[in-house]
């Protein structure tokens, strides 16, 4: 799994104009499923992403994490992540897994998450408009096969 993490001071996602889902300070997360996925994936981006310590103390450094603040996160899927860029110039998703099996990741991710902080998410599969208020701006990228 790939995971683009943001600390944000609020984000929001619309399907079709609508809004259906807002958070405030907490974190922004765009998850990507690849083949060869599974729980294991899951339970260590989980453990990673609830105790980064990448919020401000009150000296200014990065020393709170999102369990300390209290922060909320906002998980929408993205399977462009799982792209290959390597060759040509049109995005390859051979490495994405397919729809179905994503789904019941993704979902399997949101609940785990959402066990420990709380968790709104876009609607996996649907062209959404994320709106995201980058705080810092501060972007991490993390990979479950390298933690």
């Amino acid at each position: 799994m790939v995971a683009v993490i943001q600390r944000v001071s609020s984000s929001s996602v619309r399907v079709d104009g609508e809004e259906i889902a807002r958070i405030g300070r907490g974190l922004n997360i765009l998850l990507g499923v690849v083949e060869g996925d599974d729980e294991r994936d899951i339970d260590r981006l989980v453990e990673k992403i609830v105790h980064l310590r990448i919020f401000a103390d009150s000296s200014g450094r990065m020393n709170k994490s999102l369990l300390d603040i209290e922060g909320e996160v906002l998980a929408i899927s993205q399977f462009t992540l799982a792209a290959s860029l390597k060759k040509g110039r049109r995005p390859s998703f051979e490495k994405a897994m397919e729809a179905k099996a994503a789904f019941a990741l993704y979902e399997l991710f949101c609940s785990r998450l959402g066990d420990m902080v709380p968790l709104k998410k876009g609607r996996f599969g649907a062209m959404m408009s994320v709106d995201i208020q980058n705080d810092g701006p501060v972007t991490f990228i993390l990979d479950s096969k390298e933690l």
